[in-house]
């Protein structure tokens, strides 16, 4: 997966296994693989257990109260994933740049990209442009990637089913 400048490809996948945490090691390498990681080693349940943790600590950036809290999640999150930055053209798919050691196991290359893709999301698009869905029930996280920058619902479905609620209690009141 390369990391494009505002981090949007890393956030997807990171609220992608938020929302639906992978059963197994299996589940956790084949999503990972069509998102477009390329897997060095095999995965292990060693992998997936790290993945938790690296999703349970990122979930705690996604329900932060304020941006300076959420700072600190994320700085905390990317001190232990630190790693030189450094050019790479694994798998001949062209030069760029990874945010992690080689041949590292998928649960800390996990860490890795969603901390720095995250960060990169943040800062480059707004401190706000993670979170999760506006609708009470759901509970979904999704990144802010609109043009605006206002999104509030993770689907049209979700948007929808909240404009018919806003629509009927005002013609009930």
């Amino acid at each position: 997966m390369h990391l494009n400048p505002y981090g949007e490809d890393t956030v997807k996948l990171a609220a992608d296994l938020a929302n639906r945490r992978p059963a197994d090691a299996g589940e956790l390498a084949d999503r990972c693989l069509a998102a477009g990681l390329v897997l060095e080693r095999p995965v292990t349940s060693q992998d997936l257990a790290r993945a938790e943790e690296a999703l349970d600590a990122w979930e705690k950036v996604v329900d932060a109260e304020d941006e300076g809290e959420r700072a600190e999640l994320l700085n905390a999150m990317l001190a232990t994933a630190a790693a030189y930055p450094r050019l790479t053209n694994h798998a001949g798919s062209g030069w760029h740049v990874h945010y992690r050691d080689p041949e590292l196991p998928l649960g800390a290359l996990l860490l890795s990209l969603i901390s720095v893709g995250t960060a990169l999301h943040l800062a480059g698009r707004g401190m706000h442009r993670l979170r999760r869905c506006a609708v009470a029930e759901c509970a979904t996280i999704f990144a802010d990637t609109s043009r605006t920058g206002r999104q509030r619902y993770c689907s049209q479905r979700c948007a929808n089913r909240d404009a018919v609620r806003r629509h009927r209690a005002r013609t009930t009141a």
